[in-house]
């Protein structure tokens, strides 16, 4: 008699399970399997609806923007988008996460406001000692951000390709990722400088002065210090197909090479909404044209795509509005919508839901080293569960509240999926539109020592 049965279409990474089911005891998964289920004290049948892992988003900024929304509002919409652990960055305004004591510090204030899991990156100060990376991976850090152009001195800095093979090395020997920004830095000053020079303000701006090649210079730069050090190494973005060939190729040599597409660069393209959408749709990378889009879901579908992320932040509309194009922050939000989005451009495409489990759940564990409880459905895991109903809807952030900004890139947008519930750690924190996890439920996930 097991505590709690779901009842469904059980998705996993290899199979979609008809007439499937889940079984949970306390907070993990006993066992799952299709037909007739066992028996349980507590039964919920959900039909045709998709028994999807919980999502684990690999690239959130919580604290990008002092007094924005916080690890309150983040993990409240997580817990709304079917994601149950967010991997949150350390580039937190006015506090680097660079030391073992910063990324304690900051473990400890989000274990008082978050509402799902989280695990935290950390990273370096140009000029700080190596040592802080072994430090920080035997506080828990889940890996090591780091960026070959500097968005800010302070907040973001650029990591100088000495200083970034040697921060490798000491990656290496803690058994965790180098996750990298990827634009080449002198390109896109230079392009920069020209876009600016020739009176470009508009939405053409962003694209025009960050062009493919500026992202694989760096991909190539990144990928070549990785095989020169051994170095698992992670692009925590990329939005043009060259960059995923790349990475293919670097691991068809035998290099742990991995790749990130988040989920504005599969759904939206420039001339299109950024176009219509200005400054909400600035992001680092850009955007890119259609043609661009499209071959990143034949990269997807071939296997290339390692992680599917929302490199989430909720900017205020201030940071966004800007009529000069340059001038605007780069970021968006999407951490309430990323599985509805993914789901509906899966079903669209006609792509197997195994590809939503295996690039929203699995591969961000395996990433991160947390695959002894997070990443699928699984005996012996965390009941960290989605269910996502199909439903015709138009995504209104002004309407759903549970995200810090009314604003969004996919306002509007007709989705195909919306989530029905979220279940963390075997309870439910989401049904009925409501989330109901507290500030407080959730835990501080670390990698698996090797």
């Amino acid at each position: 008699m097991h505590d709690i049965l779901l009842k469904g279409t059980v998705v996993t990474p290899a199979a979609v399970l008809d007439n499937g089911w889940v079984a949970i005891d306390g907070a993990t998964i006993s066992r799952l399997g299709q037909g007739t289920p066992p028996a349980a004290r507590e039964v919920h049948d959900h039909g045709t609806s998709l028994i999807l892992p919980g999502g684990i988003d690999a690239q959130v900024h919580s604290r990008s923007q002092k007094g924005q929304e916080d690890f309150i509002w983040t993990t409240r919409a997580a817990a709304a988008g079917g994601i149950t652990t967010i991997a949150d960055m350390p580039y937190d305004e006015g506090f680097l996460v660079c030391t073992a004591d910063r990324l304690k510090q900051k473990a400890i204030e989000a274990e008082e406001q978050a509402r799902v899991d989280f695990a935290l990156w950390g990273t370096i100060a140009p000029g700080d000692s190596l040592h802080h990376i072994g430090e920080m991976a035997a506080a828990g850090a889940c890996g090591f951000k780091f960026s070959t152009f500097g968005t800010d001195p302070k907040r973001f800095p650029r990591i100088p390709a000495d200083l970034l093979a040697r921060c490798f090395e000491a990656v290496r020997e803690t058994g965790l990722i180098a996750g990298v920004h990827n634009e080449d830095d002198e390109m896109v000053r230079a392009r920069l400088a020209q876009v600016t020079e020739a009176g470009i303000t508009d939405w053409r701006a962003h694209g025009l002065s960050r062009p493919p090649l500026t992202e694989t210079l760096a991909m190539a730069q990144i990928y070549e210090t990785a095989a020169g050090t051994g170095c698992a190494a992670h692009v925590v973005h990329c939005s043009v197909a060259r960059g995923y060939a790349l990475c293919a190729s670097y691991r068809q040599q035998g290099f742990e090479t991995t790749a990130e597409a988040c989920i504005h660069y599969l759904v939206l393209d420039e001339e299109h909404d950024v176009a219509r959408l200005g400054g909400r749709a600035k992001i680092n990378p850009p955007v890119r044209p259609r043609a661009e889009v499209e071959g990143l879901w034949h990269h997807l579908a071939a296997g290339n795509v390692t992680v599917v992320s929302t490199d989430h932040v909720s900017w205020s509309l201030t940071r966004k509005s800007d009529p000069d194009m340059l001038k605007n922050a780069s970021g968006a939000p999407s951490l309430e919508v990323i599985y509805p989005l993914f789901l509906t451009e899966l079903g669209r495409r006609n792509l197997p839901w195994t590809h939503a489990a295996r690039l929203l759940a699995e591969n961000p564990a395996r990433l991160f080293r947390l695959t002894a409880r997070k990443g699928g459905l699984a005996a012996g895991r965390d009941a960290d569960i989605t269910i996502a109903r199909h439903e015709e809807w138009v995504y209104d952030p002004k309407a759903s509240g549970h995200a810090f900004e009314d604003w969004s890139p996919y306002e509007g947008r007709t989705l195909d999926w919306r989530i029905s519930e979220t279940w963390l750690r075997g309870e439910r924190i989401f049904a009925n539109g409501e989330v109901l996890s507290k500030p407080g439920h959730g835990h501080f996930v670390k990698p698996e020592q090797p």
